[in-house]
């Protein structure tokens, strides 16, 4: 699994401490990130260097991948940085098949358990493969452009959809296009790389496994890295991953520190005394940050979408002030009415993704909360899809996509502040849809739902996601209502610490009345919370200040609004109806993923 390791602590006074790197185990994990024109060479000049680390219990018959594009399977083979075995080797196809390959491979090995320095230029038609400085091989008779794999995703310690994954330690991996960082013998660096930028090319188009506290980090800022594998729990480790924490295997590479800052300590820091003591990660800002929820007392809630009847499709968007009680009312238009569709939102925008018009739909639009109005275009889904489910922080909302067009696991996510196409963010640990969901700052759940149609086959699990990263979605507990036969239609809901779960569908007992809860920064099974007082009912996602959450209910009347207080146990209230009576996605502008 790929794994970060903590760095060094600079004391006071201490101007440089030592890089980070990434940690690779060599059984079928490694990192991903969105294929783009930044890796496709063409015939101008490149560069990628790393330092790594090969543990003498590393395989030296292996194929230890280390930065590539190449899949053999429908001859996508573009480039290749490895290590063959223990010996550094590059390989560039001009027409992505291996009978065009030109490989370089070097005539020394790379010591185990030692750090090296490797890197690989094009210069013209030169192309040098180069250890610790010193040229080991290179060819002057590469005259073809590379090919261009535009289909997969470039990979970090791996090639070919991961079959070949790296084992051992990765850091400062950097990639240049347009610029050929070494053309002759050099003395490997000894400070942390940065990015080269220059006006008459792209240089330095990647630089990753840098930073020891997130695996995920780009210093270009050009890419969002995702783990694959079963590293699932990225960025935040689950007990199964190993090894986390202080370990001194770092690369001979520094870093400059600010040394009026005094000591910095990230991670677990133990102390062998009488007593003990573990010191909390990040800065007091970082554990507490301020999203700025809009305060309890003027907090709306937003419901859009709908069918009334189901093949009437409904452009409808109502809120509520969720401190009062009341009727909705009306708020303006959607771009395209829609049912089934996914909400989520920041303390400014509302955002409506996907949806049933009549057919499958990828749109997205916006709203402005504490204004009225009708929706804005704001980009599209990656996929065109339905009853899927969303969640967001102050910055990022993620979607779980639901049928597109059968059911899916994919999750997309959008930059909310921003209108734009949503992007991979990863995949559910199951294909389905009708999920419950919520959020806290840090994390997106998302629960129950609907494997299967025919047989009905339902599912209980919780999954969540770090929203501020990308990656696959980690089983967080079950859901208490449904029990083994499962569940699907839960509404969720949340404030910062909590979240609720209400109603839904079993098969074959039919609707619940139960209400659950979970406490999203945990893991386990949801607890039971109350019932839903006027009985069993199917649920859509709600919304919520830090005090109160609502959710619509599609019974008796399908207009109904229950109100809960999230802190205190105990069944639901009435707080009021809709207007029509149609499913709806729910957000708001102070819920819990707002702090």
């Amino acid at each position: 699994m790929a794994n970060l390791r903590v760095d060094k602590i600079a004391a006071a006074g201490v101007s440089t401490e030592n890089t980070g790197s990434v940690f690779f185990d060599g059984t079928g994990d490694y990192l991903t990130l969105a294929n783009s024109t930044d890796f496709n060479y063409g015939s101008s000049d490149f560069s990628i260097e790393a330092w790594v680390y090969l543990p003498s219990s590393a395989g030296d018959s292996d194929n230890h991948g280390i930065a590539s594009n190449y899949i053999t399977s429908g001859n996508k083979r573009s480039w290749l940085f490895m290590l063959s075995g223990a010996t550094p080797s590059f390989i560039g196809s001009s027409d992505g098949t291996s009978g065009n390959n030109v490989t370089i491979t070097s005539s020394v090995a790379v010591d185990d358990d030692t750090w090296t320095h490797i890197a690989v230029s094009r210069t013209g038609t030169t192309v040098d493969l180069y250890v610790n400085g010193v040229k080991k091989a290179g060819t002057t008779s590469f005259h073809s452009s590379i090919y261009s794999n535009t289909d997969n995703p470039v990979e970090i310690g791996g090639y070919n959809n991961g079959t070949n994954t790296f084992d051992g330690y990765i850091s400062n991996l950097r990639i240049c296009k347009g610029h050929a960082v070494y053309k002759s013998n050099f003395i490997p660096p000894t400070r942390e790389l940065e990015v080269h930028e220059g006006p008459d090319d792209d240089r330095t188009v990647l630089l990753a496994c840098y930073d020891g506290e997130n695996i995920f980090a780009d210093k270009t800022g050009r890419h969002i890295i995702a783990a694959n594998g079963d590293r699932l729990s990225s960025p935040t480790p689950t007990v199964t991953d190993s090894p986390i924490g202080i370990t001194t295997n770092y690369p001979p590479v520094t870093r400059n520190v600010d040394p009026t800052d005094g000591p910095t300590f990230q991670g677990g820091v133990g102390f062998v005394s009488q007593n003990w003591l573990t010191l909390p990660k990040g800065t007091t800002t970082e554990r507490f940050p301020d999203f700025g929820a809009v305060d309890a007392s003027s907090a709306r809630g937003v419901f859009g979408g709908g069918s009334q009847p189901f093949s009437t499709k409904l452009n409808l968007i109502e809120y509520i002030t969720i401190s009062t009680t009341g009727a909705a009312q009306d708020f303006g238009d959607l771009t395209v009415a829609r049912s089934s569709i996914s909400g989520c939102s920041s303390n400014v925008r509302g955002v409506f993704a996907g949806g049933v018009s009549p057919s499958n739909d990828n749109t997205i639009d916006y709203v402005t909360i504490s204004s009225t109005g009708d929706a804005t275009d704001f980009g599209d889904m990656t996929i065109a899809s339905y009853s899927g489910s969303g969640a967001s922080n102050s910055t990022r909302g993620v979607f779980a996509l639901g049928q597109a067009p059968s059911y899916s696991n994919i999750i997309d996510f959008i930059t909310i502040s921003t209108g734009g196409n949503g992007l991979k963010f990863g995949d559910l640990s199951q294909l389905r849809d009708q999920m419950g969901s919520c959020a806290s700052s840090t994390r997106g759940l998302f629960a129950g739902g609907l494997i299967t149609p025919s047989p009905v086959t339902l599912t209980n699990i919780i999954d969540y996601v770090n929203i501020s990263s990308t990656g696959n979605a980690v089983n967080f507990g079950d859901l208490l209502q449904g029990g083994a036969d499962g569940i699907r239609r839960c509404g969720g809901l949340s404030n910062a610490t909590r979240g609720l779960f209400a109603g839904g569908e079993s098969t074959p007992t039919g609707q619940k009345d139960i209400v659950s809860y979970i406490t999203i920064a945990t893991l386990g099974d949801a607890q039971d919370f109350g019932d839903l007082s006027d009985g069993a009912s199917q649920s859509d996602n709600g919304a919520s200040s830090s005090v109160r959450g609502v959710f619509h209910l599609t019974s008796p009347a399908n207009t109904t609004l229950h109100l809960f207080t999230i802190n205190t146990l105990g069944d639901s209230t009435d707080f009021g109806d809709m207007t029509s009576a149609s499913t709806l996605a729910g957000m708001s502008n102070g819920h819990g993923g707002l702090g």
